[in-house]
C-alpha cells in the first residue's frame, strides 16, 4: 500500500501533472493540500476515471485539503469537527486597531479555515493537513499557527487512538530538525524552524506518532519544498517541510519512504515535491 501527501499549491492549475504522477507513481492515497478550490468546484470526476474517490474540504481561493483513494474512503472529519469554514484574514497592516481586530480574526479563523480531512481508507484512517504558515515571529499568525498545532494535538488525544492504525500527512510548515534546512543560519529568528513550532511537531511525537520518512532516510539535505525564486531547486537550497507522521503499528508495515524531486521539474511544477511510504501487506 502507498500513501503519499503533496501540497499542489493549486489543484486547478496543477490538475494535469498531479493526473500523471498518479498514473506514474500509483498511490493508494494520495493527501493533497493547497487545492484553493471550492468543494463545488473540486474535480471529482478526473479522479473517478483515475481510479480514485475525492474527498475535499476547501473554501475557495485560500487553503483547501484533500483526499484521494482507490482503497475506499469512509468515516469523514474535516476541520476537527469544529464547524464551517471561514474566510482567511488578510494582510497585516500597520494601524494599532486593526492589529487588534488581526489579532482576534488571525486566532479565531485559522482555527476555522479548511486545513483539516480525515477518512478511513483501506483500514487506516488518514489525515490530509495543511498547517498555517506564521508568516512572522511575534505576530497575531504566528500564535495563531501554534493554536492551531494545539487544536490538532487535542483532537488526537480525544479522538484518536496511538494503538490503532493512522497516517498524517501534509505541509506541516515546520522543519523538525536542523537537518531539514540548507542552512539553518539562513533560517534563524524566523517561522519554521522556531522552538515552539518544533515542539508542537514533537508533542505529536509524544502523542505516538513517528517520522515515517526518518525510518528509512535518515541522511540530511533531503527537502520537500524550495523557493520558486533564484532558481533555489536546482541550487538545492530548500526545506523538508511536508511529513508522513504514522502510528507505531503503521510504522512497523513501512519499507520504504521518498521524496519524488522529479514531481518538482518541469512546466508549471509545484513548489512542494511529493513525499510518499509504502506499507507492507
Amino acid at each position: 500500500m502507498r500513501i503519499a501527501t503533496w501540497n499542489v499549491n493549486s489543484l486547478k492549475a496543477r490538475m494535469e501533472r498531479v493526473e500523471e504522477w498518479l498514473a506514474q507513481r500509483e498511490p493508494d492515497v494520495l493527501l493533497m493540500q493547497e487545492t484553493k478550490l471550492s468543494d463545488e468546484a473540486a474535480p471529482e470526476m478526473p479522479f473517478r476515471m483515475a481510479g480514485y474517490e475525492l474527498a475535499h474540504h476547501g473554501e475557495g481561493r485560500w487553503n483547501g485539503v484533500a483526499i484521494a483513494s482507490r482503497v475506499g474512503i469512509a468515516e469523514i472529519v474535516t476541520n476537527f469537527g469544529d464547524g464551517p469554514v471561514r474566510r482567511s484574514p488578510g494582510p497585516e497592516t500597520g494601524s494599532a486597531p486593526m492589529a487588534e481586530a488581526l489579532e482576534a480574526e488571525a486566532s479565531e479563523a485559522t482555527a476555522d479555515e479548511a486545513r483539516m480531512v480525515s477518512a478511513v481508507c483501506g483500514g487506516i484512517r488518514v489525515v490530509s493537513i495543511y498547517a498555517p504558515n506564521g508568516r512572522a515571529l511575534d505576530t497575531p499568525f504566528y500564535r495563531a499557527k501554534l493554536a492551531w498545532f494545539e487544536r490538532l494535538a487535542r483532537w488526537l488525544r480525544e479522538d484518536c487512538d496511538p494503538a490503532q492504525p493512522l497516517v498524517i500527512g501534509g505541509d506541516f510548515n515546520v522543519a523538525p530538525e536542523d537537518a531539514d534546512v540548507y542552512d539553518m543560519a539562513f533560517f534563524a529568528g524566523g517561522t519554521h524552524v522556531s522552538e515552539p513550532e518544533r515542539a508542537a511537531v514533537a508533542a505529536l511525537r509524544d502523542w505516538g506518532l513517528v517520522d515515517a520518512y526518518r525510518l528509512h532516510r535518515p541522511e540530511p539535505g533531503k527537502f520537500s519544498w524550495w523557493d520558486y525564486r533564484a532558481g533555489n531547486f536546482h541550487k538545492g537550497l530548500g526545506m523538508r517541510i511536508d511529513h508522513l507522521y504514522v502510528t507505531r503499528s503503521v510504522a512497523d508495515r513501512c519499507t520504504a519512504a521518498e521524496i519524488d524531486r522529479d514531481a518538482r521539474k518541469g512546466k508549471l511544477p509545484s513548489d512542494h515535491a511529493p513525499v510518499y511510504i509504502d506499507l507492507a501487506d
